[in-house]
């Protein structure tokens, strides 16, 4: 029924413009207002390899607190570099074995993972795979 549809995934933040100018000026992401819904402050993520994320403003956010985008990365000590030179804080998790730049080494046959967050909260991550 849905497979010959268009679909994209969405979230809230409570401050679009503040969403815009983390995904647009530290993400490097091309961020549009949503055409005819400016007034409203919907916004389109355009992801690398032609993804879009709809953001939309919703002044009760409260943030997931579970990872809401993964950005798969050829090298991530250098992505983990280059987001920490921009002030991107990296997060910790108990359990995890992470090192001092925090990231999640592969084990296990998993990716090697380092997680943020945007201003809003939405947890982000950046991972390679081995």
């Amino acid at each position: 029924m849905l497979g010959d549809s268009t679909a994209y995934s969405g979230f809230a933040v409570p401050d679009t413009a503040a969403a815009a100018a983390f995904y647009r000026d530290t993400l490097g992401l091309t961020v549009e207002p949503v055409p005819g819904m400016e007034e409203h402050g919907l916004l389109t993520l355009h992801l690398p390899g032609g993804a879009q994320v709809l953001v939309y403003p919703k002044p009760d956010f409260t943030p997931a607190t579970y990872t809401v985008l993964n950005f798969a990365v050829p090298d991530i000590d250098e992505a983990v570099d280059a987001l920490a030179a921009r002030g991107v804080e990296f997060l910790r998790y108990p359990g995890f074995d992470q090192d001092d730049k925090g990231i999640a080494r592969a084990s296990h046959g998993g990716p090697s993972v380092a997680w943020f967050t945007d201003p809003a909260g939405t947890i982000c991550s950046v991972l390679q795979e081995e």
